[in-house]
């Protein structure tokens, strides 16, 4: 059973494209393990990326909220200081015309005298205490 040359041949081609076929299937198998792989990876990749921009956005809102809330806090507060200012000057504006008032009516004694009897009444009133000391400076009554 000896083979002729073309026959051996024959089976070196079939043999040849036997192996080449193998080493086609294997590249593919290769390829698309290294295909799998690579998506494995760079869904990991992205994924790893996708966390650390939610981080860093979800880090800059609360920044933002905070930085609105201070904003808030100095607008509210720069408020008040000027509803104080305008209280406190309108404060001095009724104790300047008070003080004024004062004087004018110094100047009647009789009316300087219900003044004082009045204020000292509504004064020990307000104390609602039985055991009350009034001390009165001598120079300001001469009535």
């Amino acid at each position: 059973m000896a083979l002729n040359d073309a026959e051996v041949n024959k089976q070196i081609q079939h043999m040849v494209q036997f192996i080449d076929q193998e080493a086609r299937e294997k590249v593919d198998e290769i390829n698309a393990k290294a295909e799998e792989e690579f998506d494995i990876e760079k869904g990991k990749l992205v994924q790893l990326q996708r966390v650390k921009l939610m981080d860093y956005y979800e880090k800059k809102e609360k920044h933002i909220e905070l930085q609105k809330k201070i904003q808030e806090s100095h607008l509210l507060n720069q408020g008040r200081l000027k509803i104080l200012k305008a209280r406190e000057e309108h404060i001095a504006a009724v104790a300047e015309k008070a003080r004024c008032r004062l004087a004018d009516h110094t100047k009647n004694k009789d009316h300087y005298k219900t003044l004082l009897q009045g204020l000292i009444t509504q004064t020990l009133c307000q104390l609602l205490d039985r055991r009350s000391a009034l001390y009165v400076v001598q120079k300001m009554f001469h009535f």
